[in-house]
């Protein structure tokens, strides 16, 4: 499994190499900055999991580089503070900080912080990504996205009207099922089937859209007699 990416942004080179030392004894990657501009100038270059970033720095101090970085970026960040006052704490959390250690703080309260928010962070990121699959249906190099209403095969798009869209996605939500004309157009249009000779037109069009030889279909097949259905792949 790869290494997560650290960033340490202290101007107290001696507490970033000691932070470092500890990181990289867990197996973290770390890199170093010695102030904000230089801190964003390493996300710039680098694919940062976590970010662990003093209050206090000449040129750039670490409420300002968090507030820049939140603009393009949601990993969790750390604040290291010299001072136990409310007043900074609750400025490193408004804007956007999730965590926040005093100094001086012992190397295991710090590693302590940095595992529980990439757990943390881990997490959130498989539950985003989960939710943003639970409406992507694919069989095959077929795709169908319910949300943007997108439609590709073999990653090129494919346009269909909303109807046709409809249809598609009904039989694709239910791949290996057979839809009979009359079930087609009571679930599409909501109203009891009374022409269902329309369901045959847009079946076609379909299959002109999204199969390579649509005399021969990979996906889209007629059951003789009984319905349609979007083959199991």
């Amino acid at each position: 499994m790869e290494a997560n990416h650290i960033l340490i942004v202290e101007d107290d080179k001696d507490i970033r190499e000691g932070v470092e030392i500890y990181l990289k004894s867990q197996g973290y990657e770390v890199f170093q900055a010695g102030d904000g501009i230089e801190g964003l100038q390493v996300l710039e270059r680098e694919e940062i999991h976590l970010a662990i970033v003093d209050v206090m720095m000449p040129r750039m101090d670490g409420i300002k580089m968090t507030v820049k970085l939140r603009e393009k970026y949601d990993f969790p960040v750390i604040m290291l503070s010299a001072k136990s006052e409310e007043v900074d704490k609750i400025a490193g959390l408004n804007i956007g900080a999730d965590d926040y250690v005093t100094k001086p703080f012992t190397p295991m309260e710090l590693m302590a912080r940095v595992n529980s928010q990439l757990r943390r962070y881990k997490k959130f990121m498989e539950k985003l990504e989960k939710r943003d699959k639970e409406n992507v249906y694919s069989i095959g190099g077929l795709e169908i996205n319910e949300d943007t209403v997108e439609v590709s095969v073999d990653g090129k798009p494919v346009k269909l009207t909303p109807i046709e869209f409809k249809i598609l996605l009904l039989l694709m939500k239910n791949p290996g099922r057979v839809f009979s004309a009359d079930e087609i157009y009571e679930r599409v249009w909501n109203e009891r089937a009374i022409n269902t000779d329309t369901i045959m037109v847009h079946v076609r069009n379909i299959r002109e859209k999204i199969e390579v030889n649509p005399k021969d279909p990979k996906y889209l097949k007629v059951v003789w007699g009984v319905g349609y259905k979007i083959e199991k792949q």
